[in-house]
């Protein structure tokens, strides 16, 4: 520091060094040293306890205050009380009143801008708070696209054939896959013991037949008799009675005979309509049983197919007699088959809620096989078109899937909805939507009923 600044002093013990101030000679030396002879140093100069001070510098060292205080000695204040005159107290307020404002400056100055983050912060932290949503409108599903549904294709006509009597097999005419006319012979069957019952039931017959020619020709002889006046009406009248009982048992043993045949002629097993063999479960030698469960064989009139198609309830009031439709298969995709309804059930099944529908189609090429799956596709059939929305508006929850709404008030609410279709970026809703159709979008997993929200645009 400089060897003449206020804050130090040549040494008296050695001139060629300089030493500190006391505090009260600093003071003296801050006011008073103009009246020494020596410059005013520069604020900059004065230790940092009285650089605060420099500014008012001069109404500090007027106080009548620091006189008294501050001198060094006695003789100093003594001449210094005389040099220099004394103030009243409007300079120490007016140094209290500067003070105290540089002090609320400060606090100002350091405590504005913390203020103003405080606040941001509050303002930031309120607008984090509130949940800004989007709301979408459903809109219908898509139109356009033919209702393609699974169906099963069955023969025109197919029958199973069981064994009517019990024997053996004697012969089979008809192999798998062959194609038979109706009234075709294709299996005979053996049956001794339907042979017996049917040769006592002709002896039966002869020996009724025998009997009612015998009671016929008595009753004539009797007729004679009492015309001649030799036999009396009681007895004429038994004998022609006798006529008409032996009459009878003739017809119950024909119509025995002719059971006995009827069912000797199920020994041959014949195809009742024209078709393919599609079962053969017999061989030669096999005992049958008449009325057994297992089939012979089965016949399949496969000329024309009868599609079968379960229609969704949706959909059902499209349907009509008559109707076209096009017949996909799997292996033939780009070859649609025409075909058309023929019936309907008439009623919903109460199990799977659809429709079921009998279509036909010609097959008299062969090309389609019974028993195979296809798709029916049924251009001009349209369903009510429900509403969809999209599949980022839905929020799941252990009740199901949900959508949400929101009110004029802003308050959010949750409706449980019945999905439908999904076709990737929207989902069908078949019910549950709230009035008015609007769903916010991309609802948090933390919406709750009743939370209030603000709607963005």
């Amino acid at each position: 520091m400089h060897p003449d600044s206020p804050a130090h002093r040549r040494s008296a013990a050695n001139p060629g060094t300089t030493e500190p101030l006391n505090r009260d000679e600093v003071a003296h030396s801050f006011c008073h040293s103009p009246k020494l002879g020596r410059p005013v140093p520069p604020p900059e100069s004065f230790p940092e306890n009285i650089q605060f001070f420099a500014p008012v510098r001069v109404a500090f060292c007027d106080l009548p205050f620091f006189h008294t205080v501050n001198a060094p000695n006695e003789s100093l204040a003594a001449a210094q009380s005389a040099a220099i005159p004394r103030t009243s107290g409007v300079a120490f307020y007016a140094l209290v009143l500067v003070v105290l404002g540089a002090a609320v400056g400060l606090f100002v100055a350091g405590m504005l801008p913390k203020l103003k983050r405080q606040a941001v912060a509050v303002e930031q932290t309120r607008d984090l708070a509130v949940v800004r949503v989007r709301l979408v409108e459903a809109v219908p599903a898509p139109v356009g696209v033919p209702l393609a549904l699974p169906a099963e294709l069955r023969p025109g006509t197919e029958a199973s054939l069981l064994a009517r009597v019990s024997g053996y097999v004697r012969k089979w005419h008809a192999n798998l896959g062959d194609r038979v006319e109706a009234g075709q012979l294709l299996a005979e069957l053996d049956t001794p013991e339907l042979e017996r019952e049917l040769g006592r039931a002709e002896a039966q017959l002869k020996l009724a037949e025998a009997a009612h020619k015998l009671a016929d020709s008595t009753a004539k002889r009797w007729q004679e008799l009492f015309a001649a006046k030799t036999a009396s009406s009681q007895e004429t009248d038994e004998k022609q009675a006798d006529v008409e009982f032996k009459a009878a048992a003739v017809s119950t043993a024909r119509a025995e005979v002719q059971r006995l045949q009827q069912i000797a002629a199920f020994a041959k097993i014949t195809a009742p309509f024209a078709g393919t063999v599609t079962v053969r479960n017999l061989d030669l030698g096999q005992l049958v049983d008449a009325g057994g469960s297992r089939e012979l064989f089965h016949l399949a009139d496969t000329s024309r197919l009868r599609v079968f198609i379960h229609v969704p309830q949706v959909y059902a009031r499209g349907i009509k007699k008559g109707q076209h439709a096009a017949l996909l298969l799997a292996e033939q995709p780009e070859k649609p088959i025409p075909a058309h309804v023929v019936r309907t059930s008439g009623a919903i099944n109460a199990a799977s809620r659809t429709l079921l529908v009998e279509l036909e189609v010609d097959n008299a090429d062969g090309s389609l096989l019974a028993g195979g799956y296809a798709q029916v596709r049924l251009s001009d059939v349209q369903a009510d078109r429900p509403l969809t929305v999209s599949a980022n508006a839905l929020v799941f929850r252990a009740e199901g899937a949900m959508v949400v709404s929101v009110d004029a008030t802003g308050q959010a609410h949750l409706h449980k909805v019945l999905l439908g279709r999904d076709f990737g970026s929207a989902v069908e809703i078949l019910e549950g939507l709230p009035p008015g159709g609007k769903v916010m979008l991309n609802p948090p997993d933390s919406i709750a009923e009743g939370v209030r929200v603000e709607v963005v645009e």
